[in-house]
């Protein structure tokens, strides 16, 4: 009771208050289409609740146990997203699911997590040999299996967000300026070649990003009746259950992809500015959790973890009003979505252990 008393109820209040705007707007969309709106509350409701449980399970495990798993979490994940490109399910052309009854596991949300533990496992410990390029390259063939799987789905945004969060965890981990530059620049030149290798909707999505005018009634048709839901909210938003984008059905995907459209239509900008300020005060005190973290795996979870959330938020948000292209990532503690739901609080469990533990070695210093 002690230490649950010493958890960063700052961050969990703020993860709480999300939680409850997200079966707030899932409620108010059964008003347009009950059965099935009804029905994706609930199971909502049964993921958060599932969710809640790892995280205070995760909260209480000590964060430094993966330095002795994170190996074989790491080919536990790559069975996993092996198994799903031969018996997943495939949903809007990504065969990203694996079906158990009516609900359905999407593995590479959970991989995304692994793929941070086992990032940081990896260059926590061979922090001291860092300069040595062997180790780099050794990460980036590491890398390259879980991301060729998640690409065979294809799901090129969560391929994105790996790719990001291994920069970043590798550009704290204490590497030299010119060999992350050096990297960073290899990188950028396989970007041209890269686009050859993407699928004809893939391209024409990043094509209608820049011109979604261009194709209104396909590609085109997810952007501008989402930018359309965003601008009609204006400053006090049409009230829950009203929005005409997201209750009569011109809004697609409105429960995962954009749900941050039916917020702003609904709640408008202030709405809008509540569940922002929320947002910034997670990245805050997940970054300051960082700081107080005195290992370096600790450390980089904790970076990895805010690249994965901070990403996923940017490029949700970005995906909705017109300034990213659709690639399918939901806006994490707020969109529809059982596997996400439950890897995201998770992540904040193991947070927690980071917090937790530091408090419980101040106290043994004193």
């Amino acid at each position: 009771m002690k230490s649950f008393l010493k958890l960063d109820w700052i961050l969990l209040s703020a993860i709480f208050l999300l939680l409850a705007i997200s079966l707030l707007l899932l409620y108010s969309l059964s008003f347009g289409d009950y059965d099935l709106g009804f029905s994706n509350f609930k199971k909502q409701a049964v993921s958060i609740g599932i969710g809640l449980f790892f995280l205070f399970f995760f909260t209480f495990l000590d964060y430094r146990i993966f330095n002795f798993f994170s190996t074989k979490l790491y080919f536990v994940m790559i069975f996993f997203l092996g198994a799903v490109i031969f018996f997943g399910k495939t949903i809007r052309g990504t065969t990203g699911w694996i079906g158990i009854s009516s609900y359905h596991i999407q593995p590479v949300e959970i991989a995304k997590l692994i793929i941070i533990i086992f990032l940081a496992s990896f260059f926590s410990q061979k922090k001291s040999r860092l300069s040595h390029l062997s180790k780099i390259i050794s990460s980036i063939v590491l890398l390259f299996f879980p991301i060729f799987l998640i690409l065979k789905q294809p799901d090129f945004g969560s391929a994105a967000i790996v790719v990001f969060c291994w920069v970043i965890i590798l550009s704290l981990s204490g590497i030299g300026r010119k060999i992350l530059m050096s990297i960073l620049l290899a990188g950028s030149l396989t970007i041209l070649p890269s686009w050859f290798l993407l699928k004809p909707y893939q391209k024409e999505r990043i094509i209608n990003f820049v011109q979604p005018e261009n194709d209104p009634m396909g590609s085109g048709y997810n952007v501008i009746q989402s930018m359309v839901a965003v601008g009609s909210g204006k400053i006090f938003g049409k009230g829950l259950g009203h929005g005409s984008q997201s209750q009569l059905n011109f809004l697609p995907e409105k429960h995962t992809d954009f749900i941050f459209a039916v917020l702003a239509e609904e709640l408008g900008f202030l709405g809008v500015f509540f569940v922002l300020t929320i947002f910034g005060v997670i990245f805050w005190r997940i970054k300051e959790i960082g700081k107080l973290s005195r290992d370096n795996l600790g450390f980089l979870i904790i970076v990895g973890i805010m690249a994965m959330f901070f990403s996923q938020f940017f490029i949700n948000i970005g995906m909705n009003i017109g300034v990213m292209p659709v690639v399918g990532i939901t806006l994490p503690f707020l969109s529809y979505g059982g596997s996400s739901m439950v890897a995201n609080l998770v992540a904040i469990g193991i947070v927690q252990s980071v917090y937790l533990r530091r408090i419980q070695n101040q106290e043994k210093d004193e």
